[in-house]
């Protein structure tokens, strides 16, 4: 048994249901929890105010955590591999522990790390822990990864899944190394957060969990999922994507929440399950084929011509296209760094079938400002947008956004929430192109949504031709 071990917390930023922390305070004599924080400066593609601002508040909650087990969380700078080789050399430590990153950049820097702690005859043990089943696990018969989603589900569906791991009570003897302070906005340089975050940290994360199964949203899940307005879904996305709870915690509360339940109820609970298989279905597709972060999935659509306008970017980026709906759903992002599933699909079909916009660069946008921001979640659900990923949307399916509006929000709710110079609009008013102008302070429709979708079909059509 190691004597000293290193836990480099990276997207687990919780105590209970932690795998490698488990294993970590379960075969070393004192565990020195670390967390390292990036160095980049003013912009990065991925993240944005929002989003890091919501990091820093979890790192804050978990160090006070950390500090209940008579611990201190180690915070660091820099480049993942040279900061823990000086750790390692400053507190002799014998072993390192981590959760798997299932992005290819975390992937990447695993085996950098690796290869310091062989340099140094320090063991490195990483463990599954974002996910139920990595993607090597769900298979086809042949042995090849899944392209298509409902035979992949089918699968996942029946394999066997891990029990929750116990909360940590005790890291071993508290530790006397020094950190940095913990991280601030104006360390990446970036302007304050004016984003509505939701609360952080785990326990936060398990009120949540507890609520969205308490107050009967689960149970209602598979009827009002798609229904942007009000409580409908369970909010508990941002607090996956920085794992502050664990898959298995959350997929064991579901389970024991069907046990029992009526026939309807047990659908809805199984209809969210299928949810999270769907968040590891595009996790497993990223593994597989990393190249959807450069290209398109379906290589028949890779010569489609992307001729959107920055004109009309910039009017979807700030929810000005004058269809409520997706302005709608473009204020919530701004507001509050989330945005409803349903209204994600509508406003990203909207920018590449009706302004022809290249999805990668919505794709940059919504991780600039998502706060539950994921990478393989916003690469799929763009791409199935778009028409050209895994068991993508077919590129001859364009949504309406005037029947999306008139199906999902019939009496506007969800719109005049977030558009308040159309808090006096009738709601038939919302459901089809406006002859005239709705409200002297929104514009009209920027295009015909008619006309373009013709464009689209007829360009998608002849690059699958070519």
């Amino acid at each position: 048994m190691p004597k000293v071990s290193i836990h480099w917390f990276r997207r687990d930023l919780r105590i209970s249901d932690n795998t490698a922390l488990h294993h970590a305070v379960t075969s070393s004599a004192q565990v020195i929890p670390a967390y390292i924080q990036s160095q980049w400066q003013n912009t990065h593609p991925w993240t944005g105010a929002g989003k890091q601002q919501f990091l820093c508040n979890n790192i804050e909650a978990l160090a006070k955590n950390i500090e209940t087990l008579g611990s201190r969380l180690i915070i660091l700078q820099g480049n993942a591999d040279e900061e823990l080789r000086r750790l390692i050399r400053t507190t002799h430590a014998e072993a390192v522990y981590t959760n798997r990153d299932p992005d290819p950049f975390g992937k990447a820097m695993e085996i950098k790390v690796a290869a310091v702690c062989s340099e140094l005859g320090v063991a490195f043990h990483t463990f599954k822990d974002v996910v139920l089943h990595e993607a090597p696990e769900v298979l086809t018969g042949e042995g090849k990864p899944y392209r298509v989603y409902t035979p992949y589900s089918k699968n996942w569906l029946t394999l066997p899944k891990t029990a929750p791991w116990p909360k940590v009570e005790s890291l071993g003897i508290q530790h006397r190394v020094t950190g940095l302070p913990l991280p601030r906005l104006e360390q990446w340089n970036l302007p304050p957060c004016t984003v509505q975050l939701p609360e952080a940290g785990e326990r936060a994360a398990r009120k949540r969990m507890k609520e969205f199964i308490e107050d009967k949203t689960l149970v209602q899940y598979g009827q009002c999922r798609n229904t942007p307005f009000g409580k409908t879904t369970s909010g508990l996305s941002p607090y996956l994507r920085y794992g502050l709870i664990g898959i298995r915690e959350l997929y064991q509360c579901c389970q024991q929440a069907a046990e029992g339940a009526d026939t309807t109820a047990s659908s809805s609970i199984h209809t969210y399950i299928k949810e999270l298989a769907w968040r590891e279905f595009y996790m497993a597709i990223l593994h597989s084929f990393p190249e959807v972060l450069e290209t398109e999935f379906n290589a028949d659509f890779r010569k489609v011509p992307w001729e959107g306008s920055e004109k009309h970017f910039e009017a979807w980026k700030q929810g000005r296209t004058g269809f409520p709906i997706v302005d709608a759903g473009m204020r919530q992002l701004l507001a509050t760094g989330w945005m409803h599933n349903r209204v994600r699909m509508i406003v990203s079909m909207f920018l590449t079938k009706d302004l022809h916009v290249h999805w990668r660069l919505g794709e940059n946008f919504f991780m600039q400002h998502l706060v539950d921001g994921e990478i393989a979640s916003n690469n799929g659900g763009w791409q199935w947008s778009a028409g050209t990923g895994a068991d993508a949307a077919p590129y001859f399916r364009i949504q309406n956004p005037w029947t999306q509006t008139t199906r999902y929000d019939p009496n506007g709710d969800y719109i005049r929430q977030w558009i308040p110079e159309l808090a006096k609009v009738p709601a038939a008013a919302l459901q089809g192109p406006p002859m005239t102008s709705l409200h002297p302070d929104y514009p009209l429709p920027i295009v015909d949504h008619s006309v373009e979708r013709d464009k689209t079909l007829m360009r998608f059509k002849q690059a699958r031709q070519s």
